[in-house]
């Protein structure tokens, strides 16, 4: 279909250049080429435009630079066709392209503008700031009584996924000195007693000393892998239950979907959403997480043995204005699929933005996960060291008791029993 479009102005500017050469129909001959050089630009403008915006963390700069470019191009070619003797029809020509190249630069810019106004199900989001244990109107889950256990010394490093943050901050504020966590906030990562370095950051920190206890899913084979080979014996303690699932956009009209079914998008077999009965949705824009996070594993296993289709990608600004490509954050198009943790997808589910699929006929519930009638229900752990200190002991069996179990589910997630 491009090349179809591109043919035709082609066609004109060689017939053009051919009339001009053989001095016969001069006229036709400089109108052709005037169409010809207007719809060349209008249509790689456009183009050059579009590429560029969708691959550079400076497009707006590059679109400016490329729009007065044409500018400048279809000015000089229309000053030297028509001369001085066709000043009028000159400034025309110029004035056509300049709207031309505006038209194609706005039409960018408005695209953009639609795709960033997408929601986004991004890793984080603004859990570190609404469940920071002494934030104003956290909502942190508390106990009604105080904690058996208060430790004031030698205090133990919490760390984990950021889908398990608001568990791990009700036991910092339970038993931490307030002093000690009462600045966490968005800058969560770096406090040094609550972080939130996500599953991949935590596993690193517990294995490199810079954590005392975890919290997060099942570790992925190569974080397995790297604490065996630093010499690091990990244990893992189960403490709750939670779902993994996968979600939609909320117009979507599926409402279920099999494991097999999940296996064959995601392995690339299933592409189309009418392989699924559902029409006019076109190809399924599956996301992914980055490698190491606690869902990406979660994936992995679910998917046995399977190799897994290469994911969306997104451009962003490394370090010194470089442009990386990464794993693409969940857009929310009419197309997509993704998988999160239960609680970590109900705001979205909330406002109907998303809409979380049954699995194998059962919907990821609080009820199902309790009952493990929802397939996808896995436990999560809280991680120390073997070799870990006596208040890391004291503080994991205080979780794993009635206080600690109370406090999990008030937070809204499944505990062991």
């Amino acid at each position: 279909m491009f090349w179809a479009i591109v043919a035709i102005p082609v066609a004109c500017l060689a017939i053009g250049i051919f009339l001009i050469a053989k001095k016969i129909w001069i006229k036709t001959g400089k109108l052709l080429i005037s169409f010809a050089v207007l719809a060349l630009a209008a249509i790689f403008g456009f183009l050059a435009a579009a590429l560029i915006a969708f691959s550079s963390a400076a497009a707006d700069f590059y679109i400016a630079a490329l729009a007065i470019f044409l500018v400048l191009s279809v000015g000089l070619i229309f000053y030297l066709l028509w001369s001085d003797k066709r000043r009028r029809a000159a400034i025309a020509a110029v004035v056509c392209g300049i709207a031309l190249c505006a038209a194609a630069t706005g039409g960018v810019y408005l695209y953009r503008t639609y795709i960033e106004n997408i929601p986004t199900l991004e890793e984080g989001g603004d859990l570190l700031v609404r469940y920071a244990p002494y934030a104003e109107n956290s909502e942190t889950a508390e106990l009604d009584e105080e904690s058996e256990l208060k430790l004031s010394s030698d205090i133990p490093r919490m760390d984990g996924a950021t889908a398990l943050y608001p568990i791990y901050a009700a036991f910092a504020k339970a038993v931490y000195p307030k002093e000690l966590i009462d600045d966490v906030g968005e800058a969560a990562a770096v406090n040094e007693y609550l972080m939130c370095s996500t599953t991949t950051g935590a596993y690193r920190n517990i294995v490199t000393g810079d954590a005392d206890i975890i919290f997060a899913a099942a570790p992925s084979d190569e974080q397995r892998a790297y604490a065996e080979e630093n010499g690091v014996e990990l244990v893992y303690t189960p403490i709750g239950r939670e779902a993994f699932v996968f979600f939609v956009n909320g117009q979507n009209p599926i409402e279920n979907i099999t494991v097999d079914e999940i296996r064959g998008i995601y392995g690339g077999e299933i592409t189309e959403w009418e392989q699924l009965g559902v029409r006019g949705m076109g190809e399924i824009r599956a996301f992914q997480r980055d490698e190491g996070s606690g869902s990406q594993s979660a994936l992995i296993r679910l998917m046995r043995d399977k190799p897994l289709t290469e994911p969306p990608k997104a451009d962003v600004i490394a370090g010194m204005g470089g442009i990386i490509s990464k794993t693409a954050d969940y857009k929310n198009y009419k197309n997509a699929i993704g998988f999160s943790f239960r609680f970590y997808s109900t705001e979205m589910v909330e406002n109907d933005s998303i809409k979380l699929l049954s699995v194998d006929g059962v919907y990821p519930d609080i009820r199902n996960i309790e009952s493990g009638a929802y397939p996808l229900t896995s436990e999560f752990y809280a991680v120390v060291r073997k070799d870990g200190s006596e208040n890391v002991k004291l503080l994991l069996d205080w979780i794993t008791g009635e206080q600690g179990r109370e406090l999990i589910e008030r937070a809204g997630y499944t505990p062991i029993a």
